[in-house]
């Protein structure tokens, strides 16, 4: 019966209520595929599995009542590890934040709780949520179940592959540069990063922090578009004082059918090699929903020098990570900075100026990135959607040697910089676009692919629903060979 943990978190939770099945049953089926598969995939990393079997009898008992919590009513889940969950330490990867307990829940965790969602544990990171491969010092190394000798991603690498070995049925995550859409892409599951601003993140900084980071996004993963737009629901809307005068609801999808929906593609990019076994299948898939009626334009163009845009992504991007540094770190950036020629455009040159960047250039950078905004505005008003590409590859080989700058992947036979296709990332992060992650077929390799769909601001509903109609025609998540 263990099947039904690959089964949407909404059917999950209508069966719940329909006494089908109880809370406590489907825990227990979730944690048998925990305690079945987690050695191998290490995806869950700290447990509270008796307070979550606690979760679980109320829910029944409140069942037997005739009440129901909410949306989520018994379904169990996982989260990332760097979302504040009263018992169990928010570590982001880090040694020294093992002892990390936070008193509050993040407001994302507390509103998935009172939907009636049971969590049971947190999922695996990289070292400050920085790589796109999940290992550190704490926890050690996730693995990819399509493939254990290559990375689910990063850095919400741990939710996508529990939800795509169904040892969780939702999962939340966070994005500055596709920390949720890699992931999705790598292990084949659904991924949103939502408009930036429209999640709360307090509950998801370091002890000491106040403000949020530019760029950075909580959303969900999932294994259905429909639970992707549940979820979205959930967590979405304002906190705090923002909740005196705000009210907040999304626009609905701009179309309801296929048929209806004209799109942009752009599938190759001047500074990011592609690797020509995911391109394939992405054009291929883009084939299917043209047959279906979509109104594909191939040729579609917002205008951008994309290398100008790359280059204001990654400034923008350091700027808003280098609160992470040390005093020391720091330092030796400035001087890096310094001695560099300035037409250094390596991505060490953006990691050393943007770590460093004054806040007359980066005032600079940012109402550079405005004009971007308009300029995305004016695309939108002839397209509902661009469809592209998440990463450079699908999901690659472990590398932790070294760091991150300094590794390279293997495209068409050719090493290339695995930091290069940080261009996919910032194509709506940089812009605050909302961007969904679709799963599209394999490659002939037999590793999963994503198509990112992304949408206009404040649009979220156009490419989940989206995503939802792809799901006929193009078949929607599958799980992994032997997780069946």
């Amino acid at each position: 019966m263990t099947e039904i943990t690959l089964t949407p978190a909404i059917e999950l939770a209508q069966r719940v209520k329909r006494k089908e099945i109880s809370a406590v049953e489907l825990l227990e089926l979730h944690l048998q595929r925990y305690r079945q598969h987690n050695p191998a995939i290490n995806a869950v990393i700290f447990t509270q599995i008796d307070h979550a079997y606690e979760q679980a009898q109320a829910a029944d008992e409140a069942v037997t009542r005739g009440k129901t919590t909410g949306p989520l009513h018994g379904v169990p889940m996982t989260i990332k590890d760097s979302y504040d969950w009263i018992g169990s330490p928010s570590t982001w990867g880090m040694p020294e934040m093992i002892d990390n307990y936070p008193e509050v829940n993040a407001v994302a965790v507390q509103r998935l709780l009172d939907a009636g969602a049971i969590i049971y544990g947190k999922s695996n990171v990289p070292l400050k949520l920085s790589d796109w491969q999940s290992f550190n010092e704490i926890y050690g190394i996730t693995n990819n179940p399509w493939d254990p000798t290559r990375t689910p991603g990063g850095s919400s690498g741990g939710a996508a592959a529990a939800l795509a070995t169904g040892m969780a049925s939702l999962e939340i995550g966070s994005d500055i540069g596709a920390s949720i859409r890699g992931p999705a892409h790598f292990c084949g599951v659904y991924g949103h990063k939502p408009t930036m601003g429209i999640v709360p993140l307090q509950g998801h900084l370091l002890p000491g922090d106040t403000a949020h980071e530019d760029i950075l996004v909580g959303g969900p993963l999932a294994r259905s578009a429909g639970d992707l737009k549940l979820a979205l629901d959930i967590l979405a809307g304002p906190t705090g004082e923002l909740e005196k005068a705000w009210q907040f609801q999304l626009p609905p999808p701009r179309k309801n059918n296929l048929t209806e929906f004209k799109v942009g593609v752009l599938m190759k990019s001047p500074v990011c090699a592609q690797d020509e076994e995911l391109t394939d299948q992405l054009l291929d898939t883009v084939a299917v929903l043209e047959k279906a009626g979509v109104q594909i334009d191939y040729a579609a163009d917002p205008g951008f020098d994309w290398r100008r845009y790359q280059e204001v992504y990654l400034l923008l991007l350091r700027a808003t990570t280098s609160a992470s540094y040390t005093d020391e770190e720091f330092e030796f950036h400035r001087q890096s900075a310094a001695a560099r020629k300035p037409d250094d455009t390596r991505y060490r040159a953006y990691l050393d100026r943007g770590i460093t960047i004054r806040h007359r250039d980066w005032w600079t950078l940012h109402d550079e990135r405005e004009q971007m905004r308009l300029r995305w505005r004016a695309f939108f008003e002839h397209y509902d959607l661009l469809l592209c590409p998440v990463a450079a590859s699908a999901a690659f080989v472990h590398d932790h040697l070294g760091e991150r700058p300094d590794r390279t992947i293997d495209i068409n036979g050719q090493q290339e910089l695995v930091v290069d296709q940080l261009f996919w990332a910032g194509l709506s992060s940089v812009a605050y676009l909302p961007s969904t992650v679709v799963p599209a077929g394999l490659t002939r390799a037999g590793l999963p692919c994503g198509l990112q769909l992304i949408a206009p601001y404040l649009e979220d509903n156009t490419a989940i629903q989206f995503a939802q109609l792809m799901e006929d025609v193009v078949g929607g998540f599958q799980p992994p060979p032997g997780y069946e």
